[in-house]
C-alpha cells in the first residue's frame, strides 16, 4: 500500500488529496469564477482585508461557517457569517 498512487477526483476529501493540487485546483477555480458573479475587485479585497483581521479565520477558513474566505469574498450576494457582519 505504500506504493499506491493518489487519484484525483472530484469526490475526494482533503486528506486524500495532494496539498499543492489542491491550492492549485482552488485558485483555477477563483480564476475561473464568472466575472459577472463577482464583486468588483476592490470589494473583493476590501472584504479579505476584514477577514485577514479577523480572529475566526484560521487556514483559510471561516470558523464560523467553514467557507473558504476567498471564495466566499468573490461572489455577489455572499456576507460575512459573523453575527456584527463585517462585509
Amino acid at each position: 500500500m505504500d506504493n499506491a498512487v493518489k487519484i484525483k477526483c472530484r469526490k475526494c476529501l482533503l486528506e486524500d488529496m495532494d496539498e499543492n493540487d489542491f491550492l492549485r485546483d482552488m485558485r483555477s477555480h477563483i480564476e475561473a469564477y464568472p466575472t459577472d458573479k463577482r464583486v468588483s475587485e476592490e470589494e473583493y479585497r476590501r472584504r479579505l482585508d476584514f477577514c485577514k483581521g479577523c480572529e475566526k479565520l484560521v487556514d483559510g477558513m471561516c470558523v464560523l461557517c467553514g467557507c473558504y474566505v476567498e471564495l466566499r469574498a468573490l461572489k455577489i450576494g455572499m456576507r460575512c457569517a459573523d453575527i456584527n457582519k463585517k462585509w
